[in-house]
């Protein structure tokens, strides 16, 4: 705790100047400015322009409505498809038309993916088409309203994490908004544009790592190990994707609705180049973690232990990493398993032989994704083990502190 003097003793600018860096060195000061540096700057970003804002047509309104009763009398059912035309009656629920009742049609295409079929009492997003004299002229139900129920799902959310994580709980919602607003408002965008999407995902990661981390474990050492060990293991993983997307002959179509965008004006998209981006960018969180993890550990070893030699900070490191690396790997596989069940399952619902599974596009796509981002997962461990055994075992770098530490303080061992 930082003591100011006494009313009494009178302090010269230059005393209020070093009281206020004192303060600052606190750890929790830290803390609140990396956290209120970060909220300004996910302000900034918030309300960020990306340039396609006015690609909406302008005689539009978006609004909730409420499904009165449906008439499924042209609703033809062949098996699970359905084919045909639902006509729905729709209360409008808010904006300048609430309360008017409206007629509309809802297609059916006859794709399980896309088709949805509405019910007295839904909830509905719909999409109103208006004559240049502001009048309603078609009504589209476009989906179930689903937003609520997301809002709701994401306060409870928030509200668990920080209820149970506290103060780091609330830096985590954070560096959880952050992360969002950063794809959506800065990453999108920059690759519709036509950048270099490894090139615009390496630096978009490198401000999603350092908010991440940074937010949770203050501007300190550990922060700093963390973050370089991450970004190393990052930064193979892109290398590797890379490397192996063009060994393995994926190109990006394999993406959803990677036909849709260029049929839709953006035929100059690098779609391999965006395939290769997303392979780093997904396993990024599983390499933050494990950095977290192994440098969390070596500050714990050092508080616990200040004599360590940075040859035994690092072999502990490399220790601690090994323990965790084997379950993070499967977290990968499972996760990305988890995407394309239903397609393993066609397969072998229908006799295709192993051989051309695993050599369909769509399998190896996956296969790569899951083992390169475990290679950045294995590497960040000696990463960060290395970096934290240099940084940790210099003892006149301690972020911590925010000063250096005299050099005539030698630890035992090092006489």
């Amino acid at each position: 705790m930082i003591k100011f003097p006494e009313k009494s003793k009178r302090l010269t600018s230059k005393g209020w100047f070093t009281v206020f860096l004192k303060s600052l060195r606190s750890v929790a000061s830290r803390d609140f400015l990396v956290c209120l540096g970060f909220l300004g700057l996910g302000l900034i970003i918030y309300f960020l322009p990306t340039g396609f804002e006015n690609r909406v047509a302008s005689r539009v309104e978006r609004v909730r409505a409420k499904v009165l009763s449906v008439d499924n009398s042209f609703v033809y059912e062949r098996g699970l498809v359905r084919s045909g035309d639902q006509e729905v009656n729709l209360k409008i629920l808010d904006g300048k038309f609430v309360g008017e009742v409206v007629c509309a049609n809802n297609p059916l295409l006859g794709q399980l993916d896309r088709d949805k079929l509405f019910c007295k009492g839904d909830k509905v997003l719909t999409v109103l088409s208006l004559s240049p004299e502001g009048k309603i002229v078609y009504a589209n139900p476009q989906e179930h309203y689903r937003i609520s129920v997301e809002t709701v799902l994401a306060l409870l959310f928030a509200g668990l994490l920080i209820i149970f994580g506290g103060w780091t709980g609330l830096k985590a919602l954070i560096s959880f908004a952050f992360a969002g607003l950063c794809i959506i408002k800065i990453l999108v965008p920059l690759l519709l544009l036509g950048f270099d999407p490894i090139w615009a995902s390496l630096g978009v990661v490198a401000l999603l790592t350092a908010a991440i981390i940074f937010l949770v474990a203050g501007a300190s050492t550990k922060g700093l190990v963390a973050f370089l060990g991450a970004f190393l293991g990052v930064l193979v993983s892109a290398i590797l994707s890379k490397m192996f997307t063009e060994l393995f002959h994926i190109h990006g179509a394999i993406l959803p609705f990677a036909e849709t965008l260029l049929y839709s004006g953006y035929a100059h998209l690098d779609l391999t180049g965006i395939f290769i981006a997303g392979v780093f960018l997904a396993a990024s969180g599983a390499v933050m973690d494990l950095a977290m993890d192994v440098a969390a550990s070596m500050q714990e070893l050092v508080d616990k232990r200040p004599d360590m030699t940075t040859r035994e900070l690092c072999f502990s490191g490399i220790r601690i990493g090994r323990a965790v690396v084997g379950t993070m790997t499967t977290t990968l596989l499972l996760a990305y398993s988890g995407g394309y069940l239903t397609l393993l399952m066609a397969f072998m619902a229908q006799g295709v032989p192993m051989t051309n599974t695993l050599n369909l596009i769509y399998v190896a796509a996956e296969i790569l994704k899951t083992i390169v981002g475990s290679f950045g997962l294995v590497l960040v461990a000696p990463f960060t083990a290395i970096i934290g055994a240099v940084l940790f075992g210099r003892k006149g770098f301690d972020l911590d502190n925010c000063e250096t530490l005299p050099s005539s303080k030698k630890t035992a061992s090092e006489s």
